[in-house]
């Protein structure tokens, strides 16, 4: 049966950590996060206005060949890299033991992995790896997510399922919308930018841990 694990990471722990550094942007999150044999394209999004110096940056880490601009949307710019990932640990440490990565955001205080493993043993054979690899793990939490009393907020953290909630009951869903995220944000004392990333990862992670869970077998 599988397990999701909830994990803090800090950057300088594993390659792609250094690579993204975030002196120049206040959070980065993985949007393509499965490596595919020795190497891996994914997608991150950069939360902030991106200075040269982080693309520059970026390109310079020897295991990086090439960093693409995608999009912009507002206060967020979406990039594609090129980039070896047989070098990052962490990464293959998460890949030989059949580990998917369900979510990943860098912030200041460190990268938040969520991870699904197809079992508990394949969970523990993962953190030996990367102690091994001298990798610190925060281990925040582990549940089944087909089992309701092992995950009773279905993903959410307390923070998105907070912010979920009164977001709701202030009718931000609504139509028409009922608030504006600035008043979101001034009734959790947060700022506009955080509560639009809050709820579309509380949205994100309901229905990974809710739709797109594995069906019982019969």
């Amino acid at each position: 049966m599988s397990v999701i694990t909830e994990v803090r990471i800090p950057p300088d722990d594993f390659e792609l950590g250094q690579i993204l550094s975030l002196d120049e942007a206040s959070a980065i999150e993985l949007e393509t996060l499965v490596p595919s044999g020795d190497a891996t394209v994914p997608l991150f999004w950069v939360y902030e206005p991106v200075e040269d110096g982080f693309l520059d940056a970026v390109e310079r880490y020897p295991t990086v060949n090439r960093v693409t601009e995608m999009e912009v949307f507002g206060d967020r710019t979406l990039f594609r890299l090129d980039w070896d990932a047989s070098q990052d640990h962490l990464f293959q440490c998460i890949m030989n033991h059949e580990g998917q990565i369900l979510s990943a955001t860098g912030t200041s205080e460190g990268w938040d992995f969520e991870i699904r493993f197809p079992h508990r043993e394949a969970l523990s054979q993962a953190q030996a790896c990367c102690e091994d690899a001298h990798i610190s793990l925060e281990l925040i939490r582990v549940y089944n997510p087909t089992d309701p009393g092992a995950g009773p907020w279905y993903g959410l953290s307390e923070p998105q399922r907070e912010a979920l909630m009164l977001a709701v009951r202030m009718g931000y869903y609504d139509i028409p919308r009922g608030c504006t995220t600035e008043e979101l944000a001034d009734e959790l004392g947060i700022s506009d930018q955080a509560v639009t990333e809050r709820l579309r990862r509380a949205i994100g992670a309901f229905v990974r841990h809710t739709l797109l869970t594995p069906e019982p077998e019969e």
